[in-house]
Protein backbone atom coordinates (compact mmCIF):
# COMPACT_ATOMS: atom_id res chain seq x y z
CA UNK A 1 0.00 0.00 0.00
CA UNK A 2 2.60 2.60 0.76
CA UNK A 3 4.55 1.62 -2.33
CA UNK A 4 1.21 2.37 -4.02
CA UNK A 5 1.02 5.48 -2.46
CA UNK A 6 4.40 6.52 -3.93
CA UNK A 7 3.27 5.37 -7.00
CA UNK A 8 0.29 8.17 -7.36
CA UNK A 9 2.43 11.12 -5.83
CA UNK A 10 5.16 9.83 -8.72
CA UNK A 11 2.49 10.20 -11.40
CA UNK A 12 0.99 13.30 -9.80
CA UNK A 13 4.22 15.86 -10.02
CA UNK A 14 4.83 13.74 -13.76
CA UNK A 15 1.23 14.99 -14.47
CA UNK A 16 2.24 18.37 -13.29
CA UNK A 17 5.02 18.42 -14.57
CA UNK A 18 3.60 17.46 -18.08
CA UNK A 19 0.47 20.02 -17.69
CA UNK A 20 1.50 22.98 -16.50
CA UNK A 21 -1.37 25.12 -15.43
CA UNK A 22 -2.63 27.85 -12.92
CA UNK A 23 -5.86 27.59 -10.72
CA UNK A 24 -7.56 30.32 -7.78
CA UNK A 25 -8.76 30.06 -4.71
CA UNK A 26 -10.83 32.12 -2.04
CA UNK A 27 -10.43 32.36 1.47
CA UNK A 28 -13.31 32.68 2.58
CA UNK A 29 -15.49 32.34 -0.02
CA UNK A 30 -18.19 33.75 2.44
CA UNK A 31 -17.65 37.09 3.96
CA UNK A 32 -18.86 40.05 5.77
CA UNK A 33 -18.53 43.42 4.78
CA UNK A 34 -15.67 44.94 5.46
CA UNK A 35 -14.03 41.58 6.34
CA UNK A 36 -10.99 40.52 4.44
CA UNK A 37 -10.58 38.10 1.90
CA UNK A 38 -7.73 36.55 0.80
CA UNK A 39 -7.45 35.56 -3.44
CA UNK A 40 -5.07 32.94 -4.09
CA UNK A 41 -3.52 31.99 -7.49
CA UNK A 42 -1.41 28.70 -7.69
CA UNK A 43 0.91 28.48 -10.60
CA UNK A 44 3.59 25.72 -11.64
CA UNK A 45 5.79 25.01 -14.91
CA UNK A 46 9.19 25.82 -15.81
CA UNK A 47 8.99 29.55 -17.14
CA UNK A 48 6.00 31.69 -15.52
CA UNK A 49 5.53 35.11 -15.70
CA UNK A 50 3.70 36.30 -12.63
CA UNK A 51 0.62 38.46 -13.70
CA UNK A 52 0.21 42.09 -12.14
CA UNK A 53 -3.34 42.68 -10.13
CA UNK A 54 -4.06 46.17 -8.95
CA UNK A 55 -7.62 45.02 -7.66
CA UNK A 56 -9.90 42.61 -6.96
CA UNK A 57 -13.72 43.22 -8.17
CA UNK A 58 -12.95 46.66 -8.02
CA UNK A 59 -11.89 46.77 -4.57
CA UNK A 60 -8.13 48.05 -3.77
CA UNK A 61 -5.28 45.19 -2.86
CA UNK A 62 -4.76 46.04 0.90
CA UNK A 63 -1.25 43.60 0.91
CA UNK A 64 0.58 40.81 -1.37
CA UNK A 65 2.55 37.78 -0.47
CA UNK A 66 4.59 34.54 -2.63
CA UNK A 67 5.32 31.66 -2.11
CA UNK A 68 8.29 30.51 -4.21
CA UNK A 69 9.04 26.62 -4.63
CA UNK A 70 11.08 23.98 -7.00
CA UNK A 71 10.81 20.40 -7.53
CA UNK A 72 13.51 18.02 -8.73
CA UNK A 73 11.63 14.32 -10.45
CA UNK A 74 14.23 12.59 -12.61
CA UNK A 75 16.54 15.55 -13.49
CA UNK A 76 13.40 17.91 -14.50
CA UNK A 77 12.68 20.83 -12.04
CA UNK A 78 9.67 22.29 -11.89
CA UNK A 79 8.75 25.72 -10.49
CA UNK A 80 5.44 26.39 -8.57
CA UNK A 81 4.25 29.97 -7.20
CA UNK A 82 1.64 31.04 -5.07
CA UNK A 83 0.47 34.30 -4.98
CA UNK A 84 -2.20 35.93 -2.01
CA UNK A 85 -4.01 39.34 -2.75
CA UNK A 86 -5.67 40.48 0.12
CA UNK A 87 -8.65 42.35 0.05
CA UNK A 88 -11.99 44.37 1.42
CA UNK A 89 -14.90 43.46 -0.24
CA UNK A 90 -18.13 45.46 -0.04
CA UNK A 91 -20.18 43.55 -2.07
CA UNK A 92 -21.17 40.01 -3.50
CA UNK A 93 -19.15 40.03 -7.03
CA UNK A 94 -17.25 37.30 -9.81
CA UNK A 95 -14.03 36.86 -9.67
CA UNK A 96 -12.76 36.09 -13.21
CA UNK A 97 -10.58 34.03 -14.75
CA UNK A 98 -6.64 35.66 -14.48
CA UNK A 99 -4.35 35.09 -17.33
CA UNK A 100 -0.87 33.83 -16.47
CA UNK A 101 1.90 33.38 -19.52
CA UNK A 102 3.66 30.14 -18.52
CA UNK A 103 6.02 28.39 -20.62
CA UNK A 104 5.54 30.12 -23.61
CA UNK A 105 1.22 29.87 -23.56
CA UNK A 106 -1.35 31.55 -21.77
CA UNK A 107 -2.98 29.83 -19.07
CA UNK A 108 -6.42 30.53 -17.63
CA UNK A 109 -6.89 30.26 -13.90
CA UNK A 110 -10.84 29.45 -12.79
CA UNK A 111 -13.54 32.07 -11.89
CA UNK A 112 -14.81 32.28 -8.48
CA UNK A 113 -18.07 33.71 -6.75
CA UNK A 114 -17.24 35.90 -3.34
CA UNK A 115 -20.38 36.12 -1.59
CA UNK A 116 -20.20 39.22 0.91
CA UNK A 117 -22.90 39.50 3.72
CA UNK A 118 -24.21 42.23 5.92
CA UNK A 119 -22.56 42.49 9.17
CA UNK A 120 -24.18 40.77 12.34
CA UNK A 121 -23.89 40.06 15.59
CA UNK A 122 -22.73 36.80 16.94
CA UNK A 123 -23.34 36.18 20.97
CA UNK A 124 -21.97 33.08 21.55
CA UNK A 125 -18.32 34.54 20.01
CA UNK A 126 -15.90 34.91 21.89
CA UNK A 127 -16.06 38.22 21.41
CA UNK A 128 -18.98 40.19 22.14
CA UNK A 129 -19.90 43.86 20.92
CA UNK A 130 -23.18 45.80 22.26
CA UNK A 131 -24.10 49.32 21.61
CA UNK A 132 -27.17 50.82 23.69
CA UNK A 133 -28.55 54.15 23.53
CA UNK A 134 -29.80 56.42 26.44
CA UNK A 135 -32.60 57.43 24.80
CA UNK A 136 -34.51 55.48 21.41
CA UNK A 137 -36.23 58.97 21.25
CA UNK A 138 -34.87 62.27 20.74
CA UNK A 139 -35.44 65.75 18.87
CA UNK A 140 -33.19 67.36 16.84
CA UNK A 141 -29.82 68.44 18.27
CA UNK A 142 -30.65 66.08 21.74
CA UNK A 143 -27.58 65.01 23.52
CA UNK A 144 -27.56 61.66 24.23
CA UNK A 145 -25.25 58.59 25.54
CA UNK A 146 -24.49 55.41 23.60
CA UNK A 147 -22.60 52.99 25.88
CA UNK A 148 -20.15 50.54 23.91
CA UNK A 149 -19.52 46.80 25.77
CA UNK A 150 -16.70 44.73 24.83
CA UNK A 151 -16.95 41.04 26.59
CA UNK A 152 -14.38 38.47 25.89
CA UNK A 153 -14.27 35.05 27.14
CA UNK A 154 -10.85 34.60 28.81
CA UNK A 155 -10.61 31.68 26.94
CA UNK A 156 -10.24 33.36 24.05
CA UNK A 157 -6.79 33.74 22.53
CA UNK A 158 -5.38 36.90 19.91
CA UNK A 159 -2.36 37.43 18.72
CA UNK A 160 -3.22 41.12 17.61
CA UNK A 161 -6.49 42.87 17.45
CA UNK A 162 -7.66 46.12 15.40
CA UNK A 163 -11.04 47.86 16.59
CA UNK A 164 -13.36 49.88 14.41
CA UNK A 165 -15.65 52.51 15.61
CA UNK A 166 -19.23 53.10 14.50
CA UNK A 167 -19.88 54.95 11.78
CA UNK A 168 -21.73 57.95 13.43
CA UNK A 169 -23.48 59.38 9.65
CA UNK A 170 -26.24 61.79 10.77
CA UNK A 171 -25.16 62.49 14.23
CA UNK A 172 -22.17 64.60 16.04
CA UNK A 173 -19.69 63.25 18.11
CA UNK A 174 -19.45 65.76 21.29
CA UNK A 175 -17.30 63.41 23.64
CA UNK A 176 -16.13 59.89 24.40
CA UNK A 177 -14.65 58.04 27.44
CA UNK A 178 -11.77 56.14 28.23
CA UNK A 179 -12.19 52.60 28.60
CA UNK A 180 -13.08 50.74 31.33
CA UNK A 181 -11.67 47.57 32.19
CA UNK A 182 -13.38 44.66 34.31
CA UNK A 183 -12.29 41.03 34.95
CA UNK A 184 -14.66 38.45 36.26
CA UNK A 185 -14.28 34.82 36.70
CA UNK A 186 -14.78 33.44 32.91
CA UNK A 187 -14.84 37.11 30.83
CA UNK A 188 -13.18 40.68 30.60
CA UNK A 189 -15.59 43.46 29.81
CA UNK A 190 -14.76 46.57 28.41
CA UNK A 191 -17.07 49.53 28.62
CA UNK A 192 -16.96 53.04 27.38
CA UNK A 193 -19.27 56.00 26.31
CA UNK A 194 -19.90 58.48 23.57
CA UNK A 195 -21.94 61.50 23.58
CA UNK A 196 -23.87 62.08 20.09
CA UNK A 197 -26.50 64.79 19.15
CA UNK A 198 -28.77 63.80 15.88
CA UNK A 199 -28.36 65.99 13.44
CA UNK A 200 -31.89 65.57 11.87
CA UNK A 201 -35.31 64.09 11.87
CA UNK A 202 -36.23 60.40 11.34
CA UNK A 203 -35.50 57.45 11.79
CA UNK A 204 -31.32 56.75 11.67
CA UNK A 205 -29.24 53.73 12.13
CA UNK A 206 -26.05 53.90 14.00
CA UNK A 207 -23.85 51.48 12.59
CA UNK A 208 -22.13 49.02 14.08
CA UNK A 209 -18.46 48.49 15.53
CA UNK A 210 -16.02 46.15 14.34
CA UNK A 211 -13.45 43.74 16.33
CA UNK A 212 -11.02 42.24 14.04
CA UNK A 213 -8.98 39.70 16.05
CA UNK A 214 -5.88 37.70 14.53
CA UNK A 215 -4.97 33.87 15.80
CA UNK A 216 -2.41 31.50 14.99
CA UNK A 217 -4.13 28.43 13.40
CA UNK A 218 -2.16 25.05 12.32
CA UNK A 219 -2.07 25.27 8.27
CA UNK A 220 -0.62 23.24 5.33
CA UNK A 221 1.31 25.34 2.45
CA UNK A 222 0.86 24.54 -1.03
CA UNK A 223 3.60 22.00 -0.61
CA UNK A 224 1.98 19.79 1.96
CA UNK A 225 3.82 20.64 4.72
CA UNK A 226 3.07 22.35 8.16
CA UNK A 227 3.25 26.15 8.49
CA UNK A 228 1.02 28.22 11.03
CA UNK A 229 -0.63 30.88 9.76
CA UNK A 230 -2.66 33.84 11.15
CA UNK A 231 -5.93 34.32 10.45
CA UNK A 232 -8.20 37.03 11.16
CA UNK A 233 -11.82 37.51 11.80
CA UNK A 234 -14.03 40.15 12.31
CA UNK A 235 -16.91 40.08 15.16
CA UNK A 236 -20.05 43.24 14.96
CA UNK A 237 -21.65 44.56 17.38
CA UNK A 238 -25.70 45.29 17.24
CA UNK A 239 -27.40 48.25 14.91
CA UNK A 240 -29.08 50.23 17.23
CA UNK A 241 -31.76 52.53 15.90
CA UNK A 242 -33.23 56.30 17.15
CA UNK A 243 -35.94 58.17 16.18
CA UNK A 244 -35.39 61.76 15.96
CA UNK A 245 -38.54 64.50 15.67
CA UNK A 246 -37.84 68.20 14.99
CA UNK A 247 -37.63 70.70 17.44
CA UNK A 248 -41.32 71.93 18.81
CA UNK A 249 -42.60 75.47 18.66
CA UNK A 250 -40.02 76.63 16.00
CA UNK A 251 -36.96 76.92 18.32
CA UNK A 252 -33.45 76.44 16.88
CA UNK A 253 -32.13 75.47 20.41
CA UNK A 254 -32.66 72.56 22.51
CA UNK A 255 -31.37 71.52 26.10
CA UNK A 256 -31.01 73.19 29.85
CA UNK A 257 -28.75 76.13 29.39
CA UNK A 258 -27.35 79.28 31.88
CA UNK A 259 -26.15 82.38 30.28
CA UNK A 260 -23.82 85.24 32.17
CA UNK A 261 -21.82 88.13 30.73
CA UNK A 262 -18.68 88.47 32.45
CA UNK A 263 -16.57 91.95 32.50
CA UNK A 264 -13.60 93.48 34.48
CA UNK A 265 -14.37 96.74 33.91
CA UNK A 266 -16.28 99.82 34.87
CA UNK A 267 -15.42 102.53 32.73
CA UNK A 268 -13.13 103.27 30.06
CA UNK A 269 -11.41 106.50 27.92
CA UNK A 270 -12.72 107.33 24.55
CA UNK A 271 -11.65 105.12 22.33
CA UNK A 272 -10.59 102.67 24.62
CA UNK A 273 -12.03 98.83 24.02
CA UNK A 274 -14.92 97.69 26.89
CA UNK A 275 -14.18 93.93 27.04
CA UNK A 276 -17.37 91.27 27.88
CA UNK A 277 -17.43 87.37 28.00
CA UNK A 278 -20.41 85.80 26.99
CA UNK A 279 -20.69 82.44 28.83
CA UNK A 280 -23.30 79.63 28.31
CA UNK A 281 -23.16 76.57 29.98
CA UNK A 282 -25.52 73.61 29.86
CA UNK A 283 -26.73 70.10 27.97
CA UNK A 284 -27.67 71.06 24.56
CA UNK A 285 -26.57 71.59 21.00
CA UNK A 286 -24.17 74.35 21.51
CA UNK A 287 -22.86 74.05 17.75
CA UNK A 288 -26.20 75.81 16.97
CA UNK A 289 -26.04 79.14 18.73
CA UNK A 290 -25.32 82.30 16.37
CA UNK A 291 -22.85 85.02 17.74
CA UNK A 292 -24.16 87.40 20.29
CA UNK A 293 -22.88 90.76 18.52
CA UNK A 294 -25.51 93.52 19.35
CA UNK A 295 -26.09 96.64 17.05
CA UNK A 296 -25.32 99.87 18.90
CA UNK A 297 -25.70 102.95 17.58
CA UNK A 298 -22.81 105.37 17.50
CA UNK A 299 -20.65 102.13 19.62
CA UNK A 300 -18.27 99.97 17.08
CA UNK A 301 -18.59 96.29 18.08
CA UNK A 302 -15.88 93.42 17.36
CA UNK A 303 -16.83 89.68 17.92
CA UNK A 304 -14.44 86.86 18.20
CA UNK A 305 -15.04 83.38 17.02
CA UNK A 306 -17.42 81.48 19.26
CA UNK A 307 -15.30 78.35 21.44
CA UNK A 308 -16.74 75.35 22.65
CA UNK A 309 -15.05 73.10 25.41
CA UNK A 310 -17.08 70.02 26.59
CA UNK A 311 -20.62 71.70 28.12
CA UNK A 312 -19.32 75.64 28.06
CA UNK A 313 -19.73 78.27 25.05
CA UNK A 314 -17.39 81.70 25.43
CA UNK A 315 -17.39 84.47 23.16
CA UNK A 316 -14.94 87.50 23.60
CA UNK A 317 -16.90 90.95 22.49
CA UNK A 318 -15.03 94.44 22.62
CA UNK A 319 -16.82 97.77 22.14
CA UNK A 320 -15.36 101.10 21.58
CA UNK A 321 -16.82 104.54 21.69
CA UNK A 322 -15.64 107.82 22.72
CA UNK A 323 -19.48 108.59 24.65
CA UNK A 324 -21.60 106.63 27.07
CA UNK A 325 -23.22 103.72 26.02
CA UNK A 326 -25.29 100.54 27.11
CA UNK A 327 -24.82 97.22 26.43
CA UNK A 328 -28.05 95.68 25.59
CA UNK A 329 -28.83 91.99 27.59
CA UNK A 330 -28.09 88.85 25.79
CA UNK A 331 -30.53 86.25 25.15
CA UNK A 332 -31.69 83.25 24.45
CA UNK A 333 -34.38 80.85 23.86
CA UNK A 334 -33.97 77.49 23.50
CA UNK A 335 -36.08 74.16 23.86
CA UNK A 336 -35.88 73.06 27.46
CA UNK A 337 -36.40 69.19 27.51
CA UNK A 338 -36.94 68.93 31.55
CA UNK A 339 -39.96 71.41 31.02
CA UNK A 340 -41.34 70.31 27.51
CA UNK A 341 -41.82 74.32 26.70
CA UNK A 342 -39.62 76.71 25.32
CA UNK A 343 -37.78 79.35 27.90
CA UNK A 344 -36.03 82.40 27.31
CA UNK A 345 -33.07 83.68 29.38
CA UNK A 346 -30.91 86.32 29.30
CA UNK A 347 -28.49 88.61 31.15
CA UNK A 348 -28.45 92.20 32.64
CA UNK A 349 -28.07 95.41 30.58
CA UNK A 350 -24.34 97.19 31.06
CA UNK A 351 -24.59 100.54 31.35
CA UNK A 352 -20.67 101.93 30.61
CA UNK A 353 -19.30 104.83 31.41
CA UNK A 354 -16.73 106.82 29.21
CA UNK A 355 -14.61 109.25 31.34
CA UNK A 356 -13.46 112.21 30.03
CA UNK A 357 -16.15 111.75 27.04
CA UNK A 358 -16.83 115.44 25.55
CA UNK A 359 -20.70 116.60 25.67
CA UNK A 360 -22.28 116.91 22.41
CA UNK A 361 -23.45 120.73 22.67
CA UNK A 362 -26.49 121.21 20.34
CA UNK A 363 -26.11 124.53 18.03
CA UNK A 364 -29.25 126.45 16.99
CA UNK A 365 -28.63 128.40 13.69
CA UNK A 366 -30.99 131.42 13.08
CA UNK A 367 -31.48 133.03 9.97
CA UNK A 368 -30.23 136.64 10.37
CA UNK A 369 -32.90 139.22 9.40
CA UNK A 370 -33.11 141.36 6.48
CA UNK A 371 -32.39 144.75 7.21
CA UNK A 372 -31.89 147.97 5.02
CA UNK A 373 -29.01 149.09 5.17
CA UNK A 374 -27.34 152.40 3.37
CA UNK A 375 -24.11 151.78 1.92
CA UNK A 376 -21.26 153.59 2.18
CA UNK A 377 -18.72 154.55 -0.55
CA UNK A 378 -14.95 153.19 0.99
CA UNK A 379 -12.12 154.63 0.10
CA UNK A 380 -10.02 152.62 -1.77
CA UNK A 381 -6.59 151.35 0.05
CA UNK A 382 -3.42 151.64 -2.89
CA UNK A 383 -0.21 149.55 -1.96
CA UNK A 384 2.65 151.22 -3.25
CA UNK A 385 5.80 149.21 -3.04
CA UNK A 386 8.93 150.83 -3.25
CA UNK A 387 12.05 149.42 -5.39
CA UNK A 388 13.67 148.24 -2.55
CA UNK A 389 11.25 146.71 -1.85
CA UNK A 390 10.99 144.38 -5.16
CA UNK A 391 14.81 143.46 -4.65
CA UNK A 392 14.17 142.28 -1.01
CA UNK A 393 11.34 140.13 -2.68
CA UNK A 394 13.44 138.63 -5.34
CA UNK A 395 16.51 137.84 -2.71
CA UNK A 396 14.04 135.77 -0.96
CA UNK A 397 12.54 133.92 -3.66
CA UNK A 398 16.13 133.63 -4.65
CA UNK A 399 17.28 132.03 -1.06
CA UNK A 400 13.84 129.66 -1.07
CA UNK A 401 14.76 127.67 -4.06
CA UNK A 402 18.23 127.53 -3.02
CA UNK A 403 17.07 126.33 0.15
CA UNK A 404 14.41 124.13 -1.31
CA UNK A 405 17.16 122.39 -3.26
CA UNK A 406 19.26 121.77 -0.83
CA UNK A 407 16.88 119.97 1.20
CA UNK A 408 15.49 117.72 -2.15
CA UNK A 409 19.76 116.81 -2.55
CA UNK A 410 20.43 116.03 1.12
CA UNK A 411 16.98 113.51 0.96
CA UNK A 412 18.16 111.56 -1.99
CA UNK A 413 21.86 111.02 -1.25
CA UNK A 414 20.04 108.98 2.26
CA UNK A 415 19.63 105.37 1.66
CA UNK A 416 16.21 104.37 1.32
CA UNK A 417 14.54 102.01 3.97
CA UNK A 418 12.42 98.95 3.24
CA UNK A 419 8.76 99.62 3.85
CA UNK A 420 7.56 98.03 7.17
CA UNK A 421 5.53 95.11 6.89
CA UNK A 422 1.55 95.93 7.26
CA UNK A 423 0.65 95.09 11.15
CA UNK A 424 -3.14 94.74 11.98
CA UNK A 425 -2.18 96.61 15.21
CA UNK A 426 -1.34 99.61 13.23
CA UNK A 427 -4.51 98.94 11.50
CA UNK A 428 -6.30 99.08 14.90
CA UNK A 429 -4.48 102.70 15.87
CA UNK A 430 -5.45 103.77 12.59
CA UNK A 431 -8.94 102.77 13.30
CA UNK A 432 -9.10 104.70 16.73
CA UNK A 433 -7.22 107.60 15.51
CA UNK A 434 -10.21 108.31 13.23
CA UNK A 435 -12.61 107.51 15.29
CA UNK A 436 -13.65 111.00 16.17
CA UNK A 437 -14.03 112.47 12.61
CA UNK A 438 -16.07 109.42 11.56
CA UNK A 439 -19.20 112.19 10.51
CA UNK A 440 -17.34 112.67 7.68
CA UNK A 441 -18.03 110.57 4.48
CA UNK A 442 -14.70 109.76 2.97
CA UNK A 443 -13.37 108.78 6.80
CA UNK A 444 -16.45 106.39 7.52
CA UNK A 445 -15.79 105.20 4.38
CA UNK A 446 -11.83 104.63 5.10
CA UNK A 447 -12.70 103.26 8.65
CA UNK A 448 -15.20 100.81 6.93
CA UNK A 449 -12.52 99.14 5.31
CA UNK A 450 -10.29 98.60 7.74
CA UNK A 451 -13.09 97.59 9.96
CA UNK A 452 -13.68 94.62 7.46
Amino acid sequence: MQNLGKIFLLLFLSLEMLYAGVSASLEPRVAYRGESVTYKLSMSGNDIEKPLLSDICGNNIVSTGSQTSIESVNGSYTKSYILSYEFVPQKSCEIGAVAVNIDGKTEYSNTLHLTVKEPTQDRSAPFVLELEPSKQKLYVGEPFTLKLTLTQSLRAQAVDSKFVPPSFKGFWLKSQTQPLRKEGDENVVTTFEYTLAPQRAGELNIQPAELKIATRAPGVNGWGTFAPQVKWRSYYSNTPKVSVEPIPNGASLIGDFTIASQTAQKSIHPNEAFNVTVVVEGIGNLEDIKSFKPYIPNVNVFDEKIEIKDNKLTQKLAFVSDANFTIPAFELAFFNTKTQKVQKIHTEPIAVEVVGAAAKRSVKVERAKESVVEKKSEPKVVSIVSQSDYVRLVIVYILGVLSGLGVMFLLLRKPFKKEKSRDIKDEKLLFMKLLPYRDDSDVAALMEILEN
